[in-house]
């Protein structure tokens, strides 16, 4: 999606939900797929913003995330090809802030794969209020012609407010993915990107599904 993107904006001003991906993600393993968590404090009010959860102090959990990454992803073919750079952002990592966390590691995966496309945030952006009003007040304000939304929205998005503001709409579609060779038996679509990286190398790209407007 931030590939076929001329801007991706990190929606962090929006209400945090526990159980979701902003701070856990899965990886593959001879058992199948587990999950690798960041621990984050929660306020458990209503409307605790992305932007403003932390992790929990003194968990390690970076250190903790790249002992399970290398310990079942070391045999992949391209493991050592991205070894270093991976592990040196995640044992650097020097944030707390969750949104902060997300953006450093979204930015590097970027820049390994040679995706320029820009990245801001959406409190950059002075929004209207609405779930729609709010999407297309952005829009607006990165002088937008064309939003890419993730297949989930279609449940809420008043198609109506685009075509008023004259801007087209258009979801991802997950699915049709081709498969690549992984490690352990059988396939798993749903794991993070380094599987791809680690299994593939620079041959990543030609798994990436992009979107053609």
């Amino acid at each position: 999606m931030i590939a076929a993107a001329d801007e991706f904006i990190l929606f962090d001003h929006t209400q945090y939900t526990k159980n979701d991906w902003r701070n856990r993600n899965k990886i593959k393993t001879p058992k199948g797929t587990e999950w690798i968590t960041i621990p984050v404090v929660t306020t458990g009010r209503f409307g605790q913003r992305v932007c403003d959860v932390e992790t929990v102090p003194s968990s390690q959990w970076a250190t903790k995330h790249w002992k399970t990454i290398e310990q079942h992803y070391r045999r992949a073919p391209f493991f050592e090809e991205y070894f270093e750079q991976i592990q040196e952002a995640y044992l650097g990592l020097q944030e707390s802030n969750l949104s902060q966390i997300n953006y450093q590691l979204i930015k590097l995966i970027c820049d390994i794969l040679g995706i320029g496309t820009q990245i801001s945030w959406s409190m950059d952006y002075v929004l209207a209020e609405g779930k729609t009003e709010l999407l297309v007040s952005l829009c607006q304000a990165a002088g937008a012609d064309h939003y890419l939304s993730g297949p989930s929205a279609q449940s809420y998005i008043m198609p109506e407010l685009f075509a008023e503001a004259g801007i087209a709409i258009e979801y991802m579609d997950y699915s049709g993915y081709p498969e690549y060779p992984q490690l352990y038996t059988g396939f798993e679509h749903g794991v993070t990107v380094l599987d791809l990286m680690f299994n593939v190398g620079p041959e990543a790209s030609r798994y990436m599904k992009y979107v053609h407007r």
